[in-house]
């Protein structure tokens, strides 16, 4: 089975940063795609920042030029730089991993149903 623990939640004011981590354990071969996701009450659970195996990343049009995801293969990790915080970017921040035997063909997704992997979440305050 695989894990994912996120971290770095907290608060912060606007125009402030923040940077999230998500650790991977247990079974961590071919993650495929990894993205961060975002929920607030009564409201859908939204992609935020996405990458492949092999680098490629997206991001919803709200947080380009602001956030940037990065993993640190080796490690097992998954980052999620936030600079420049908005109100509108506080929400429960999850991780969720894709696995497959065969990466090539897979690309960045913001499909919530491609994901097979959750973290628990991790709070983001952001305030005016």
């Amino acid at each position: 089975q695989l894990q994912l623990v996120e971290s770095g939640g907290g608060s912060v004011q606007a125009g402030g940063s923040l940077r999230l981590s998500c650790a991977s354990s247990g079974d961590t071969y071919s993650m495929c795609r990894m993205a961060w996701f975002r929920q607030t009450p009564g409201k859908e659970r939204e992609g935020v920042a996405g990458i492949g195996k092999y680098g490629r990343t997206i991001y919803a049009d709200s947080v380009k030029g602001r956030f940037t995801t990065s993993r640190d293969s080796a490690k097992n990790v998954l980052f999620l730089q936030m600079n420049s915080l908005k109100p509108e970017d506080a929400a429960m921040y999850y991780c969720a991993a894709f696995r497959s035997l065969n990466c090539l063909s897979v690309s960045p997704s913001f499909d919530r149903g491609q994901y097979s992997y959750w973290g628990q979440g991790t709070q983001v305050t952001v305030s005016s």
